[in-house]
């Protein structure tokens, strides 16, 4: 989970200690606030044309937001969702934990809300919400959604139950099943019709679960467990069927690692890097960390870049100006699909507005703009924004 200053340190142990139970947010009577427009860019056509930014929000705020930018007018629309959405009294909600597209369909994971908002692509006005307990981070695959969930409360607990993954009728929007996985399931993958889901274990702190599951999507049946290493968290899939996974590590004593699932099911590297969060772009896996010492009570933060062809890190910092000492906590990462222009976001203190940087392919910062409050993830759009 992710919320104040430690959150991204010690995510899940710093965090839920402190977590409480939030209700109502913005009433129907308060007058409902435009978007926050901002010039960025000169803007461009082509066939992407914009992204979608969830902002996540310090736990227990209730202020998950969203913002859009959009390439052709070279504009970013902060905070987007109230005046599309007058009649949703909560918003978004609390804690936006993933935002992903399906169709005309944009579906952002709420965590502590417990619920996934459905909305229309070319508006995003709300078409429905989805109740799954404690999600987390969705993929799609032949008409299907699936998401992960803690199942149990937001709560440190050494007998926290095991997690599950729910399968979603992306048409009708109803959970069709369930499959129980490992102890607090974080992002998934699919491969060869099958889906590959890293077990965190991270509110059994200190007994962290250190698998992956596998699904067969034919059957929805958990086929088998890999262990990797401890509180796991991120997947990736390169272009040679290859699954990166990360490790938190125990933010102590064990650091945060990088392996490589082969298409085999075998563990076949162990790159001996720290890996927050990362990204796929070509043959080139774009990996950020920030890594909280205990001893010095500061963080390291590191950029890298590993080729995926032959598993080396080829550079220590994609961000080649200087502008990496401007940011605090880099939380979100993204690769514009056609441009490569590299997005990286700050979550700064954690409880104020965050900034996002746009860099050229080659690190250079291009612009940086003003958004919610722990923007980190992003979603490209080829249907524009309409209204705006």
């Amino acid at each position: 989970m992710k919320t104040h200053m430690k959150l991204s340190l010690k995510p899940l142990l710093t965090l839920l200690v402190c977590a409480i139970s939030f209700s109502a947010c913005r009433k129907t009577e308060t007058p409902i606030i435009d978007p926050t427009v901002t010039p960025v860019a000169p803007g461009e056509k082509g066939p992407v044309k914009g992204f979608f930014l969830l902002n996540e929000a310090n736990m227990g705020s209730n202020k998950a937001s969203l913002d859009y930018y959009d390439a052709e007018s070279g504009k970013y629309f902060k905070n987007i969702f109230p005046s599309r959405n007058p009649n949703v009294v909560k918003e978004l909600g609390d804690v936006g934990n993933d935002i992903k597209i399906y169709g005309n369909k944009l579906y952002a994971v709420i965590n502590v809300s417990n619920l996934v908002m459905v909305m229309d692509v070319n508006t995003a006005k709300q078409i429905g919400t989805i109740s799954i307990p404690n999600c987390r981070y969705i993929t799609f695959d032949k008409g299907n959604a699936y998401v992960s969930s803690y199942a149990g409360p937001v709560k440190i607990d050494p007998n926290a139950r095991l997690g599950y993954i729910a399968k979603i009728d992306t048409a009708s929007l109803a959970v069709k099943d369930t499959c129980v996985v490992g102890y607090q399931p974080e992002e998934m993958v699919i491969r060869d019709n099958k889906l590959y889901v890293a077990n965190s274990g991270g509110y059994r702190v200190p007994n962290y679960d250190n698998t992956v599951s596998v699904i067969d999507l034919n059957t929805f049946k958990e086929t088998k467990k890999i262990t990797v290493g401890i509180n796991l968290h991120r997947l990736r899939l390169d272009s040679d069927n290859n699954i990166y996974v990360s490790s938190r590590g125990d933010y102590k004593t064990v650091a945060s690692n990088l392996y490589i699932l082969n298409p085999a099911d075998k563990i076949t590297n162990v790159l001996n890097i720290a890996a927050s969060n990362m990204t796929i772009s070509g043959d080139s896996l774009y990996v950020y960390s920030t890594e909280w010492s205990h001893i010095t009570n500061t963080n390291t933060i590191t950029y890298a870049i590993v080729n995926t062809k032959t598993k080396a890190v080829v550079s220590r910092s994609f961000i080649k100006d200087g502008t990496d000492k401007k940011i605090t906590i880099p939380y979100g990462i993204a690769i514009h699909p056609e441009t490569k222009e590299i997005f990286v976001t700050d979550a700064r203190d954690y409880v104020t507005p965050g900034r996002l940087y746009c860099f050229t392919p080659d690190g250079i910062l291009k612009w940086d703009v003003e958004t919610g409050d722990i923007p980190a993830h992003i979603v490209f759009t080829r249907k524009r924004l309409s209204g705006i």
